[in-house]
């Protein structure tokens, strides 16, 4: 299987490039799934370039290829204005233009880090519906770090169960695949969440006579 990263961190080091590391690690340990990173920050001028001209250039082709063939994304973007920043929005809308169809159906991890907690609404304000109009299939669990939370108390158990999450959709996803791998089947999406839910044994109910 095929895991990408897709990382919009300005900074070197990034603190939204390690969230997306440590994300990846923990899906790849449960799937064994390769591991691509797309770094925004190298792809900023072919990304302006694309919206001039109408054409990827090689590196950006490349990850649009990369994303087109994952079998799971996890998508991280530090927070600007309360919400994704522009670079990040830029990469998805010229890839939809340039594949409409790339993302349908694919799973997708959402994540974001930011100065502080007061800004963790942006998963469900702003990742969440960007990602149900590109058609992807959002795991629950979102992940946002604030600076307090690197070395706090349950950023970990928030990563391990986005990553569970994502993992079982992705298996999902690779079981779905032609042979050829040609295109995805149409999987519905409460089969997908049904996957997420542990199984529960129910007992038929005896009917009693007065």
């Amino acid at each position: 299987m095929k895991l990408v990263v897709v990382s919009a961190g300005l900074s070197v080091p990034s603190a939204t490039r390690l969230l997306g590391d440590r994300l990846a690690d923990r899906v790849a340990g449960r799937t064994s799934a390769d591991v691509t990173v797309v770094e925004l920050r190298d792809l900023a001028v072919e990304i302006a370039h694309n919206f001039t001209n109408g054409f990827p250039g090689r590196s950006l082709g490349a990850a649009f290829d990369a994303v087109a063939a994952a079998d799971g994304l996890i998508v991280v973007t530090p927070v600007f204005s309360a919400s994704y920043s522009g670079l990040f929005k830029s990469f998805f809308d010229a890839l939809s233009v340039h594949d409409e169809g790339a993302l349908a159906g694919k799973p997708v991890l959402i994540a974001a880090t930011g100065g502080t907690a007061r800004h963790s609404l942006v998963l469900d304000h702003a990742l969440r519906p960007l990602f149900a109009y590109l058609r992807t299939v959002v795991v629950p669990t979102g992940v946002y770090t604030a600076s307090e939370d690197w070395g706090a108390e349950g950023l970990d158990g928030r990563i391990e169960r986005a990553a569970g999450e994502l993992a079982a959709l992705m298996t999902g996803w690779a079981t779905a695949r032609t042979p050829a791998g040609e295109s995805p089947a149409v999987v519905p999406f409460e089969e997908r969440l049904a996957a997420l839910k542990p199984e529960r044994t129910l007992t038929p109910l005896t009917p009693t006579h007065p």
